[in-house]
């Protein structure tokens, strides 16, 4: 009886508390889930497929665990609730939604989280879009099996099938004339010229035409047509774009350099990885060095860049995540700044994972050596010089090191005589009082200009001076005893000038000097620094203040003196604050053989004393001064180096070096927003796309190449889908007008899926499996029937397959922009083959209100010989277009371009009547025209095979001889130009 009574009284404990529980269950469903349903739940639960900030809310499990920021909730405590501090914005750095919730509905939530947050949703929920990486693109890259077709290329077979499926047939092959054309186009940009045409229409081996796609792969010209598609992808351009649409001067490195490798048919991933991290791939070809203009070849904002850093910097790096991403694995990551994808599974950290792989690098010229040999050379003198500076024991000590400083003694020849330079003249140009001190040095006095030019005159009794020698003097009325007079003791001395003036001369000469040493130089203020002609360097001598110092300068040649010929030397110190002279001494000799270092007095002593007696210390000192010295003077020899538009650790800008010591960190910006920064998110990519890593495993110590050489690898590797899908998509667009996939920069759920997936997977497991060789995917598509195949249109397609997205005939092209400005030269007989080099201008130019210039377009003189080369060199301004291939679509590359748009408008068709281009070059075909047939009919005739590449019919050559007598073979020229036989390909 006690037991049942027991479990009674223990049953009637449980029955309020199930009761509570129930109650909150209810509650929960009634008043706190509508609330997170609406207001939360489009950017934290899987059915919208978004997890900002790695939160879900619509499961228990999705708060407690948290975020980024760590559980949203702890129950029984809002006040220390993120998600309670979110909705109440009490914290300006967490301030969700944006719109901030009524009272009434802050207070329930704060009234169930104060309860103890019950939450029945125990289950996870499933995604409205199942899995997000369920998408064709995403999938694993398999070869599918060829379908068993009896035809010679895969490719027919895949096409095929697919007709097969709709019942209907493939087309005939094309004509031998049609089929030249169209390959020559299409792999050269160019129309093949007469001779080609009829060679190839005359043999009649079977491998005519595989031989004939084999030599076009093979021409140069391969590559400066597929460069040009390139560069519409990644919108190169050799402009900055924007208010400041400035020159780009050393851009075209780089246009070179695709047109090299394309040529070359580097592997697909090598290609990756030259342009987004030569340096560290490869730093010892330094001819490649060129790549990197891949990471500069957007637009750049120079006004955003001075006036609002911090943005711009961001913008800049968007720009370069864009285009990466798109141009490799038709990705649109970008969509992601804000807040995850919308519709595929991108996530805000992967968009800033790829910003922070952008992190150390800045956009400018860079130098480099276009001789690997001379790089390794300057590399070895530059190393010397440095563990030179910081007096490196352990490189400077070598044996190979020390053999060069005990040649340098054993050559040095006797040291100079100095003899003073009397000063018999001497004047300060801003006012300042110099007095001659007995020693014949100059000291100047009384209150010190902010800038100072000393112009000093002297004579001496020499009759050869090799040599003239500035010593910095300290005095007691200096501050901090000189030698210079601001207030830290310094001096800038920013141009030292050397005339002489003959006896009775009415002017001077002006002396070049050779060199400069000192025994001391400030560092970045090197002597080297007052001779080099520019008024913003200068030598300095801080902090060795307080000390005399001296500098020795060496004519070009030795100087002869005539009697009476005086010595003028004129010493600029233009850097302001007081940093001028406060007491120096001009001397000068005529020594031969001079070999004079200035050299600190330390050394002097050093070398007093008999080699095998110096102490290590010592060995040291007169090391670091000598193998300094003989490194500068080793790099001096060295060619130039050249300068490539591009982007990297260090570049040269309108606003000097940017150089960044290392990546700046990266936030998660809070819905892009640049106040809101989060926490630091490393470099990465992708995290949905298994098994590559969605972040790099980069030790702490890193270099910043690393970073992008950890991206190039992620891009290139075999098991990437997305990055053989792109380039196979991509090369399929150009031949046929249209990709597989109609969305080249986007294989996402907003882009277009493919026509014919199988096929797209055949073809990028082919491309990487033989050595992500680019020629080879030509030679297999070029030589299918499909590509092969007559564009004639036929009426059963006509509604079936509008688009010819099946492929049972060829699409009909019109010219591009640049194949046409080429085609008009080739017929013309003007067009210059000259390939590489810096691009040819085809406008002149005026100032404009700004920076940016006025670029005249009209006034440009068709005659001179950069006219008339292939329109790759061509210089692109970004943001002022030429007007010919502006109205034949050429794109805007302030955008990525991965496809061109098509226009048909009257103006179009008044622009390639009237401009002046083709007028000028319809007048050079006719003078050609003229030149090579005596009678109107043979010059018709010769004018419709340049452009036509064929016999005119009897009708063709009556009507157009009629033109040709009545408005001159002028108008036949500029007809023929307009027509559809020369402006499409069949």
């Amino acid at each position: 009886m006690k037991q049942v009574l027991g479990l009674f009284v223990f049953l009637q404990l449980l029955i309020p508390v199930s009761s509570s529980f129930a109650d909150e269950n209810a509650f929960f469903r009634a008043s706190v889930a509508p609330i997170l349903s609406k207001h939360c739940y489009d950017c934290h639960s899987h059915a919208a497929g978004l997890m900002e900030g790695g939160l879900t809310l619509d499961w228990q499990s999705g708060w407690k665990k948290g975020g980024t920021r760590g559980p949203a909730i702890i129950p029984g405590q809002p006040e220390q609730s993120l998600l309670i501090k979110a909705v109440q914005h009490t914290d300006p750095e967490l301030q969700m939604p944006e719109t901030r919730l009524s009272d009434q509905e802050i207070s329930v939530l704060v009234r169930w989280v104060k309860q103890g947050a019950i939450d029945p949703r125990l289950t996870k929920p499933a995604s409205d879009t199942a899995d997000a990486t369920d998408w064709w693109s995403l999938k694993s890259l398999q070869r599918p099996e060829v379908p068993a077709i009896q035809v010679d290329n895969p490719i027919d077979a895949f096409i095929q099938e697919r007709l097969e499926e709709a019942n209907v047939s493939v087309s005939s092959a094309a004509d031998r004339r049609t089929l030249i054309r169209r390959l020559t186009y299409d792999l050269h940009g160019l129309q093949p010229t007469i001779a080609d045409m009829e060679a190839f229409e005359n043999d009649e081996s079977p491998d005519a035409y595989s031989r004939l796609v084999d030599r076009l792969l093979d021409a140069p010209h391969y590559g400066e047509r597929w460069a040009r598609h390139w560069f519409d992808t990644i919108h190169f351009a050799d402009s900055h774009g924007f208010e400041h649409d400035v020159f780009r001067p050393h851009a075209w490195r780089y246009r070179d350099y695709v047109i090299q490798r394309l040529n070359a048919d580097i592997p697909w991933s090598q290609f990756i990885r030259e342009q987004l991290a030569v340096d560290y791939f490869f730093p010892e070809k330094t001819e490649l060095i060129p790549a990197l203009g891949f990471l500069g070849a957007g637009p750049y904002d120079q006004s955003a860049a001075a006036t609002a850093p911090k943005s711009f910097e961001y913008l800049d790096r968007d720009d370069v995540v864009t285009q990466t991403m798109g141009a490799f694995v038709s990705t649109t990551a970008n969509c992601a700044r804000c807040h995850t994808h919308k519709f595929d599974p991108i996530t805000q950290a992967d968009y800033f994972a790829l910003q922070a792989v952008f992190a150390g690098i800045g956009k400018g010229d860079i130098s480099f050596d276009t001789d690997s040999r001379i790089a390794s050379q300057r590399n070895h003198w530059e190393a010397l010089k440095t563990a030179a500076l910081n007096q490196n024991s352990e490189v400077l000590l070598l044996p190979e090191n020390q053999k060069l400083v005990t040649e340098w003694e054993q050559n040095r020849g006797p040291q100079p005589r100095w003899e003073t330079l009397e000063p018999d003249i001497f004047v300060s140009t801003q006012g300042a009082r110099l007095k001659r001190l007995p020693d014949h040095s100059i000291l100047s006095e009384t209150k010190p200009p902010e800038q100072e030019t000393v112009i000093v005159t002297g004579s001496t009794k020499l009759s050869t001076v090799t040599a003239v020698r500035l010593d910095l003097l300290t005095d007691e009325s200096l501050p901090q005893k000189g030698p210079g007079r601001a207030q830290n003791g310094n001096l800038h001395l920013s141009e030292f000038e050397l005339q002489s003036f003959p006896a009775n001369a009415s002017s001077g000469t002006v002396i070049p000097i050779r060199r400069a040493t000192a025994d001391f130089n400030q560092e970045g203020w090197t002597i080297e620094h007052a001779i080099d002609g520019n008024l913003k360097t200068a030598w300095g001598i801080y902090p060795k203040v307080s000390l005399g110092h001296y500098a020795v300068f060496e004519p070009e040649s030795p100087l002869k003196m005539e009697p009476g010929t005086r010595l003028v030397v004129t010493l600029k110190q233009l850097h302001g604050g007081a940093h001028i002279i406060g007491r120096f001494k001009l001397s000068v000799t005529d020594s031969p053989n001079l070999d004079v270092i200035a050299l600190p007095a330390e050394v002097e002593t050093v070398l007093t004393i008999p080699q095998q007696q110096r102490t290590s210390a010592q060995q040291l000192t007169l090391a670091s001064t000598i193998l300094k010295y003989r490194a500068e003077q080793e790099l001096k020899h060295l060619p130039a180096q050249v300068k490539v538009y591009a982007a990297g650790a260090e570049a040269v800008n309108e606003r000097g070096l940017v150089k960044y010591s290392q990546p700046r960190k990266i936030h998660l910006l809070a819905r892009g927003d640049l106040e809101k920064p989060r926490e630091v998110i490393p470099p990465g990519a992708l995290s949905a796309l298994t098994p590559l890593p969605g972040r790099f495993d980069l030790p702490e110590s890193h270099p910043e190449s690393a970073r992008r050489a950890a991206l190039a690898d992620w891009l290139a590797d075999s098991k990437n889908p997305l990055t053989w899908r792109s380039i196979a998509n991509r090369v399929w667009h150009y031949h046929f007008g249209a990709g597989l996939s109609d969305t080249p920069n986007d294989f996402g759920r907003m882009g277009g899926t493919p026509s014919h997936p199988e096929l797209l997977d055949w073809l990028a497991c082919e491309l990487r499996d033989h050595n992500g060789s680019l020629k080879h995917l030509h030679r297999l598509i070029c030589n299918s029937h499909t590509y092969r195949q007559s564009s004639a249109s036929r009426s059963e397609l006509v509604k079936l397959d509008p688009e010819n997205r099946l492929l049972a005939r060829m699409s009909r092209r019109r010219l591009d922009a640049d194949s046409y400005r080429d085609a008009v030269l080739l017929v013309s007989g003007e067009l210059d083959l000259k390939r590489g080099g810096p691009g040819d201008a085809h406008f002149t130019t005026t100032p404009g209100p700004q920076v940016t210039p006025v670029l005249h377009y009209d006034q440009f003189d068709l005659n001179r010989p950069d006219a008339h080369r292939r329109s790759i060199y061509r210089v692109v301004w970004r943001g002022i277009p030429d007007p010919l291939m502006d109205a034949l679509d050429f794109p805007d590359l302030g955008l990525l371009a991965p496809t061109r748009g098509f226009s048909a408008s009257p103006l179009q068709s008044l622009v390639l009547l009237n401009n002046r281009f083709v007028l000028h070059f319809a007048r050079k075909m006719a003078e050609r025209a003229a030149m090579s047939e005596t009678t109107i009919p043979g010059q018709v005739r010769q004018i419709i095979l340049w452009t036509w590449l064929r016999e005119p019919t009897t009708e063709e050559l009556n009507q157009l001889t009629e033109l040709a007598q009545q408005h001159g073979l002028e108008s036949v020229c500029r007809l023929v130009l307009n027509s559809n036989e020369f402006l499409f390909v069949e």
